[in-house]
């Protein structure tokens, strides 16, 4: 083992401050266990993070990201769960095991543990078994991304044969929820920007993609997709006007799940459609460990494959983070020292 390593760390907010410095590699003690990284999937948070911390008071230096995969090289005292030689993926929030979030719960990547370091050290239930299917670029987009669209549509609704599921955008979480909800039957209508990534979303198992740009009105073409009914399930990342949109497009008793806050953090809508569509509306901050390993069977029986825009080297932090500010189609991974 190496004594010292390279992480990127933020001195002072301000992605211009962003550094690639020299530290110790970390010591695992009870109960931890020590990862090699292999690839660091990036999230728009990261880049509210880089910028002021998300108004957390934090301390600095931070080191940036939550979403990793990586291979266990050491285990602390007392680890029962891994060996070495296993590969990993993390868990967003450290401490959630299942059932309710404990207030003691942090989310890895500000202000717990962050991500972007050659090691790290993270407790035993922090960590799960990685897909046996997907090499650890595709693995680290399950943290974050994968299991927000998982718990949306698997755990906190029943999604069905025959539904109708609309989600709003292109991004990770969006194409994650575009091929869980065609695995389970459901007929995928996606609401973009782009013609192009609307067609591309198709190869994924979109059924239907509406331009937003050429049909500002999109919650009516649902209703005519459907045949009046509407929607069964809504995934919300657009938040702002969007949301009023998503309600319109509701069958009643039909369901939103709010996720994403592109257009800013208020959602604005007269409440009558809420009252008249009988709407649930779900909050959705990612999933505890079970879902996790849940959702790696699930990408290991269905071979589901996360969609992934562009690589980039450990060194190349910044032109990462500088696409991940214009956006892209689906995920964007920042590989590991060495890699």
């Amino acid at each position: 083992m190496p004594f010292s390593m390279q992480r990127w760390q933020l001195p002072t907010y301000g992605r211009a401050n962003l550094k690639l410095a020299e530290v110790a590699v970390p010591v695992p003690g009870p109960g931890q266990v020590l990862v090699k990284v292999q690839g660091i999937a990036l999230n728009y948070r990261d880049l509210l993070i880089t910028r002021d911390g998300m108004g957390m008071p934090l301390p600095l230096p931070l080191v940036p990201a939550s979403d990793m995969s990586g291979e266990v090289v050491v285990l602390g005292p007392r680890v029962t769960s891994f060996s070495v030689g296993d590969a990993v993926i993390n868990t967003f929030f450290s401490g959630w095991v299942d059932g309710v979030q404990p207030r003691t719960s942090v989310m890895h990547g500000v202000p717990g543990p962050g991500m972007l370091s050659e090691y790290v050290v993270l407790d035993e239930d922090s960590l799960v078994l990685a897909p046996r299917s997907l090499d650890p670029v595709e693995a680290s987009t399950l943290t974050c991304a994968g299991l927000t669209a998982w718990f949306a549509l698997a755990e906190s609704a029943s999604t069905r044969p025959g539904d109708t599921v609309v989600v709003i955008g292109t991004g990770g979480v969006a194409l994650f929820a575009v091929q869980i909800a065609r695995a389970q039957g459901a007929r995928v209508i996606v609401i973009s920007g782009s013609d192009d990534k609307l067609q591309r979303v198709k190869h994924l198992g979109a059924a239907y993609g509406i331009n937003r740009k050429l049909t500002p009105d999109w919650a009516a073409m649902v209703r005519e997709i459907t045949g009046g009914r509407g929607a069964d399930h809504v995934v919300e990342l657009a938040g702002g006007d969007n949301f009023g949109q998503s309600l319109e497009a509701l069958t009643q008793g039909g369901r939103i799940s709010v996720i994403g806050i592109l257009q800013g953090d208020e959602l604005r809508t007269s409440v009558f459609p809420l009252l008249q569509a009988r709407a649930t509306v779900q909050g959705i901050g990612v999933g505890p460990r079970r879902a996790l390993e849940d959702l790696v069977r699930a990408v290991d029986w269905q071979e589901l494959k996360p969609v992934i825009e562009r690589t980039y080297p450990f060194d190349q932090l910044p032109d990462a983070l500088d696409h991940l500010e214009r956006g892209s189609f689906g995920k964007l991974v920042v590989t590991g020292p060495g890699m």
